[in-house]
This record gives structure tokens, sequence and C-alpha cells, in this order.
């Protein structure tokens, strides 16, 4: 029981993170997109992972060099497709607006990071909490997709005039292709267990810190699409020069600061996720990603973001109820 409660708060405590780490992107300039991507995903997907998991686990290579090498191959996959969906992910935002492209991808990257774990567990039809895990997930995709109508509906407002239909269509289907490809952050962590159970077993390594050697793995797949599209970014616009702009430390700060908070989320979700058992990634992520959907708006409204916006903040209000009862049905399912 104190487990659960633990795990449940750790899980809320990462959902501030993920949904914080974001308001650094808006603090981009003067550096390039590729040269503050480049940094912010070093921070986020290597240093920051390997400092916190040689801390928590001092023999960290030895735990992942005792891990067969087609688990360890998989779950670095599965971070790498995960890469692949953050870069669609920007493609989609400038043909059809932050809004629809951040509903379609929270839901599917939630439903689907959710269900395929789930479907990878040994006998999980014979779950008792199986049916009370669809429905938690469904209300979450009906929540997400409410919220998505509220921000069209609040772009539309300040617009004042049509996007182009074309070039929405297109960026739905990439929204899409983003949203599928951005679960695989979850399939990989929830595949990379032996990594974890490696660490317990032979290693003695606590339940909570043994998570982290499974991220470990992942990011580093995950760091091979995001750094490696950076530096293609910087070769072909020849803007290496962009690192040494003036008055740029504010942007490093921020570069910084959101890698930090961004695995910050993973590493805390990792470990109440660890602490629910077999269903923790089932249930843990999309518990995660609706809380934070709920805490980037909350700080959306704060911005001004939501000012002047009529009755769409009404309906983003009860979206963002949706999802809250569809966490606490998750967060039942496991109880």
């Amino acid at each position: 029981m104190d487990n659960y409660f633990l795990a449940i708060t750790l899980v809320i405590f990462a959902s501030f993170f993920q949904g914080t780490f974001g308001l650094g992107m808006k603090y981009m300039a003067p550096l390039k997109w590729e040269a503050w991507w480049l940094v912010h995903a070093f921070v986020a997907m290597i240093l920051v992972p390997m400092v916190w998991a040689f801390i928590a686990i001092p023999d960290l290579i030895g735990v992942i060099s005792h891990t067969d090498s087609a688990t360890l191959w998989l779950a670095a996959f599965y971070g790498f497709l995960w890469g692949i969906g953050g870069i669609l992910f920007g493609v989609s935002v400038e043909k059809t607006g932050i809004s629809i492209t951040y509903g379609i991808v929270m839901g599917l990257a939630a439903s689907m990071g959710s269900i395929i774990p789930l479907f990878q567990i040994e006998g999980a039809f014979e779950q008792p909490s199986f049916p009370i895990i669809l429905v938690g997930v469904a209300l979450l995709l009906v929540g997400v997709a409410i919220t998505a109508v509220a921000g069209v509906q609040r772009d539309k407002l300040k617009a004042g005039a049509s996007s182009n239909s074309k070039a929405i269509r297109m960026g739905v289907m990439i929204a899409v292709a983003s949203g599928v490809l951005s679960a695989f952050l979850n399939i990989g962590f929830a595949n990379a267990a032996p990594v974890a159970q490696s660490a317990v077993e032979q290693y003695g390594v606590g339940t909570q810190n043994a998570s982290l050697a499974s991220w470990v793995v992942v990011l580093l797949g995950a760091f091979a699409m995001n750094g490696g599209y950076a530096i293609f970014r910087l070769a072909r616009n020849n803007s290496w020069n962009s690192f040494t702009v003036a008055d740029s430390k504010k942007a490093y700060r921020w570069a910084i600061l959101a890698g930090i908070f961004w695995f910050a989320a993973l590493g805390v979700y990792g470990q109440g996720a660890a602490l629910m058992g077999n269903l923790g990634p089932v249930i843990g992520w999309p518990i995660l990603l609706g809380l934070a959907l709920i805490i980037s708006n909350i700080w959306g409204y704060r911005a001004g973001e939501w000012k002047d916006s009529g009755k769409s903040f009404k309906v983003l209000l009860g979206g963002l109820c949706v999802l809250i009862v569809a966490i606490c049905i998750l967060g039942y399912a496991n109880y």
C-alpha cells in the first residue's frame, strides 16, 4: 500500500517536470534551432541520465554489459524511433499549428504507449484491471481531443483567418505518424525491463534506482536520432557559428534547464512505474502525459495564452475535467 501511494506521488511529481520543460523552447533565440537542440538533447538524453545513473548504480557499465545484447539493441532502437517522432512533431507544427499537433501526438503517444506494453504482458486479457485500464485510456483520449479542439478554436479566434486545408491535411498525417512513434519512448522503457532486473538481482540495486539503467539504454538510441539530426542541420545550414552568437547566455541556460527538467520527468516517472510492478509502464505513462497536459495548460494560462479566448477556454476546462477523471480511473486500476 505504501509503495502504491509513493509510486503515484512520484508519477505526479514527474508530470510537473514533463509539463514544464517546454517553457524553455520559448527562449531559443538568438541561437539557431539546431544549436539549441543539440545542447538540450545532450543534456537531457546523455549527461543527466548518465550522471544520475552512475550515482545511483556505481557499476552501471557492468549492469548493462551483463544484459542480453538483443534486449539492449531493441530498447535503443525504440528510443531511436521516438526520436523520429519528435522531429516529425516540429514539422507538423509548422503545417497545422501547435494545438492540433499537440492534441493528436499526446493522445496517440499516451494510448499506444500504454496499450502496447499491456499486450506484451503475458495473460494481459486475464488481468483484473484490464477493462478498467481500457476505460481510463479511452477517457484520456477524449480529454486530449477536447483540449485540442479548445486550442484550435482559440487559435482561429486569434488568427481570424483560415489556413491552407491541403497543408493541414498533410500536417495531420505527419502528426499521426509522430504520435505513433512518440509512444516508443515508453515501449522502449518497458522492453528495457531486463536491464533493471539485472541491476536488482545481480547487483543489489533498489527497484526505484534500477529503472535509471533502462533509461540510459533507451536514450542512447534517442540521442542518436536527435543529436544526429541537429548535427545534420548544422552542417546543411552551415550554422556552426550560431554557438558563438552574442547575447546567447540566456538561451544556453534554458537549453540546459529544459534538458534537466525533461529527464527529471522520465527519471522520476521510471521510479514510480518500477514500484507499480508489471503494470507500471501501462498505468503510469498515460497518467504522466495526462497530468503534464494539464500542467502545461496551467502555464499557458498564466502566460496569457488563453486571454480573450471566449468559449474555447470553457471547452478547455471541460477537457481538463475529463482528463482528471481518466487519471483517477487509471490510478484506481493499479490500487
